[in-house]
């Protein structure tokens, strides 16, 4: 397991849906000797999309990981000499905006990602949202624009819209030679020759042709402005290309592109087709030069959880151990599996990593490596690795695991709260103490995926990030866990928020024989400044009108009032308050009567301080032939949207639009209606906004009915 770190590359593979993320992990695997057959998404037989929800709808749910070697450089398949294997952890992410927690928690622990866009429908929604996320984490990536063999198909329009689009410097590294059906070979610019593939023998093997006379001046123009790019990146190469770009040699054009990749500065552009074999050992090449290695960071930072201060520990085996945990699985043979990435040191099967978290000591007794759902046990692990560990006890997604005298805490993951709810009940009695089990381990998997008790009417309600998250989890339930459930109709999940300031009064008074109770404050209510997220508590009593020790409780009360709204008992998100002053008694006084005073103050100001039901708002795009646009714009100014864009896509009209989630149920329905079945959608979750008041009132009223 000794390697260098130089020759590991942690990649991960996103995009939007059906862009081909996981037929060209399929090709990997096959290229890499991993597997010797490809599997097919179509045929519901793809190593990476191993569960029985993935094989039945051909999507992606889970991101899987998996480990393969590829033997670099190759020339015409075969392993030249001086080739030297590269270690490759590969996560292959979904691309359903319902699953983006996978990609999110996959970024965290990526030192490079390759972006695949489709050479037909270029730069989607989804993208976006990834391309944002990948920023969010810094991660260095490149671009592979796959269907080339597709209708439609337009490499330097795809790389046009990243640099438009997605605002990032896209530079092409390849062209194509032939375009749709004929799609045969590219042209690599860096090297300045031609490949064209052998169909044979499932594209493993080509042959380095001359350039075609047809593209020679393309070629020239494309390699000017690479190589420009990477001058401009490099000061040093910058003189020699004013003195003659062509004295610029192979070697240094690729040593500024890994740089400039590294540095965010350049993104490397390819194109191929993975289902027809055509351009994944060129991208695999392709990683091993540009994309970085564990070791071209120069550490990871945490903080001392004792002392607050910061540390960095580097990508080496003799720095003390510590790893991220960022996925929770549980597997049928070998129980809970907790995903970690050890950013250094070494971690030994049946040794002990100290929690950050709950400051417990974990013993992990064995340690994988995973190939989709398959575990290969491996003695240990270590620095730049990525791997899962077995036998904890404890261990939730975002947890630090390190060595217990150097203790250190990684930065954890965000991750979006959830949309949309369903309220679920166990079919049978039986059922009922399973479902519990399951709820709660689907929830230990899944941070998106929210379980609570509606305390109105009893139910349990599920929430999650869309109907298909929603829809996947009962399945699971089902299958998994042997769970039956009837389930009721989505439901929005709705927020309220202060809109402006108010100043109140409550007094608590109880007296009910013997001591009584009381409690006085003043407060002034209103919205959070702009950012803070949660309760913003300033205290500005002066001269211990109300005492020390019943400021904590006052707090207290206001963060659990927090959790359900003065106008119909949902959640508030972020609130400022500012205690002024109080009074109190010297006997009937105490801490709780002050925590309920506050939770009675929220209920009591919530009018003044302009209380508003807020609704998820949803960022939608519309790909649609031209004679149903009328319709659907029609159709989405009906459901309260807001059209913000029309365009034109691959010889059809795109239309992008914020619509209210609440008004988007069985919306795909009624747009195969609209458009004989001929138009497709994708949504995802953009921002909260106020409800109008006519809505409210119904949320209001339904609200109160249930109670």
């Amino acid at each position: 397991m000794a390697r260098d770190l130089k020759y590991t590359r942690n990649i991960g593979i996103a995009a939007h849906i059906d862009a081909g993320k996981t037929t060209t992990t399929e090709r990997i695997l096959f290229y890499t000797g991993k597997s010797h057959k490809i599997g097919e998404v179509h045929d519901g037989a793809a190593t990476m999309d191993w569960m029985a929800q993935e094989q039945e709808r051909g999507i992606t749910i889970t991101s899987a990981a998996t480990t393969c070697t590829w033997n670099f450089p190759t020339n015409q398949g075969v392993a030249l000499p001086e080739t030297l294997p590269y270690h490759f952890n590969i996560i292959d992410t979904p691309g359903h905006v319902d699953f983006t927690v996978e990609v999110n928690r996959s970024l965290r622990v990526l030192d490079g990602l390759v972006f695949l866009f489709s050479a037909v429908d270029g730069v989607e929604p989804q993208s976006e949202t990834n391309w944002r996320l990948a920023d969010n984490y810094r991660v260095p990536r490149m671009g592979f624009v796959n269907k080339m063999d597709r209708q439609g198909s337009n490499f330097l329009n795809v790389c046009q819209q990243v640099r438009d689009m997605l605002k990032s410097n896209a530079v092409a590294i390849t062209l194509p030679i032939g375009e749709e059906e004929d799609f045969k070979g590219v042209v690599d610019l860096v090297k300045n020759q031609a490949i064209i593939w052998h169909d044979a023998t499932l594209g493993a093997t080509f042959d380095i042709v001359p350039i075609p006379e047809d593209m020679v001046d393309e070629v020239r123009e494309y390699r000017a402005a690479l190589i420009e790019a990477v001058a401009d990146y490099d000061e040093s190469l910058m003189e020699k290309f004013f003195e003659d770009e062509n004295s610029i040699t192979e070697d240094e054009i690729n040593n500024a592109l890994r740089k400039a990749t590294i540095d965010m500065s350049i993104i490397p552009m390819i194109c191929g087709s993975s289902f027809k074999n055509k351009g994944v050992q060129f991208m695999l090449d392709a990683v091993c030069k540009y994309l970085p290695s564990p070791m071209d960071k120069e550490g990871i930072t945490g903080t001392n959880p004792d002392t607050d201060e910061e540390i960095l520990r580097k990508p080496d085996v003799k720095e003390p151990f510590a790893a991220l945990a960022f996925k929770i699985a549980t597997d049928p043979y070998v129980g809970r599996l907790a995903f970690f990435r050890a950013y250094s040191g070494r971690l030994d099967a049946g040794s002990y990593v100290l929690n950050t978290r709950s400051g417990n000591k974990e013993r992990i007794s064995r340690i994988y490596q995973m190939h989709a759902n398959k575990q290969n046990p491996i003695e240990y692990i270590e620095a730049g690795d990525i791997g899962a560990a077995v036998g904890f006890k404890d261990i939730k997604t975002g947890d630090t695991l390190c060595e217990e005298k150097h203790p250190i805490v990684l930065e954890s993951m965000d991750f979006p709260a959830p949309v949309i709810g369903i309220a679920i009940e166990p079919k049978t009695k039986a059922d009922v103490d399973k479902m519990g089990m399951a709820l709660a381990k689907l929830a230990e998997e899944d941070p998106t995926f929210v379980v609570k008790t509606d305390e109105a009417s009893g139910q349990t309600i599920i929430s999650g990030m869309g109907e298909l998250h929603l829809d996947i989890l009962v399945d699971r339930m089902r299958r998994e866990f042997k769970v039956e459930v009837n389930q009721g109709e989505p439901q929005v999940e709705y927020k309220e928020a202060f809109t402006r300031s108010a100043q109140h009064r409550e007094v608590y008074k109880k007296q009910s024989g013997g001591r009584g109770k009381f409690a006085d404050i003043v407060f002034i209510i209103e919205p959070a400044d702009e950012g803070v997220v949660g309760l913003q508590f300033i205290n500005s009593v002066k001269g211990g009108n109300v005492p020390k020790e019943y400021i904590p409780s006052i707090e207290k009360g206001f963060k659990a009032a927090m959790k359900q709204g003065p106008l119909a008992g949902y959640e508030v998100d972020s609130l400022k308050v500012t205690l002024l002053d109080g009074s109190f008694h010297p006997v009937d006084s105490d801490a709780l009567s002050f925590e309920l005073a506050a939770k009675m103050g929220y209920k009591e100001s919530g009018r003044a301080a302009g209380a508003v039901i807020l609704e998820p708002i949803m960022k939608m795009e519309v790909i649609t032939p031209e004679e149903n646009m009328g319709d659907i714009v029609g159709d989405l100014n009906r459901r309260r949207g807001q059209v913000n864009d029309m365009g034109d896509r691959a010889g059809a009209k795109t239309i992008k639009a914020f619509v209210p989630l609440s008004e988007m149920f069985g919306y795909v329905t009624t747009l195969r209606t609209l458009s004989s079945g001929r138009a497709t959608s994708t949504m995802e979750f953009s921002h909260y906004s106020e409800t109008p008041s006519n809505i409210s009132e119904a949320v209001i009223k339904k609200a109160k009915g249930n109670a």
